[in-house]
């Protein structure tokens, strides 16, 4: 049977469970009974979640981090915009224009390889910026354009 059909056929199968039957699910995929004003409805939903991550995989680090942070109450600032390889990147710089390429992993300019655009920008200013910003990638706050 395939990830997919599993899952559905999991789906099904909640479908015609009893509150009892929820709880034990609960407790199977949690580690811990639910809380008992949860409803019916959402232990369902949680459990087919449970399921979809269990056959398909859950959510990457940085998702969960900032989901983390923001249950904690703490500020999210949003990341940078993927920029697609083979992008290529132009900045004026006191008069000289840089370009750099945009690789799987990485940025490259003038042939040297560099992991970030933050080291780029160090590397045409000489201080320390954020890459994003020094490209206008971003705007004045950081946040993604």
């Amino acid at each position: 049977m395939s990830d997919t059909a599993a899952v559905k056929a999991q789906w099904a199968e909640l479908g015609q469970m009893d509150r009892a039957a929820l709880r034990v699910g609960w407790a199977g995929a949690f580690g811990d009974a639910p809380p008992h004003y949860l409803s019916m409805t959402f232990m369902r939903k949680a459990l087919i979640w449970h399921a979809q991550n269990q056959h398909f995989g859950g959510l990457e680090a940085d998702v969960k981090r900032v989901l983390s942070a923001a249950a904690n109450g703490k500020a999210v600032t949003p990341q940078a915009t993927q920029i697609a390889t083979g992008t290529q990147l132009v900045r004026e710089w006191n008069g000289q224009r840089y370009l750099v390429d945009v690789l799987e992993n990485g940025f490259r300019m003038n042939g040297e390889e560099f992991r970030s655009l933050s080291a780029i920008a160090l590397r045409i200013t000489g201080t320390s910026w954020s890459g994003p910003r020094f490209f206008g990638l971003t705007d004045r706050r950081g946040a993604g354009q």
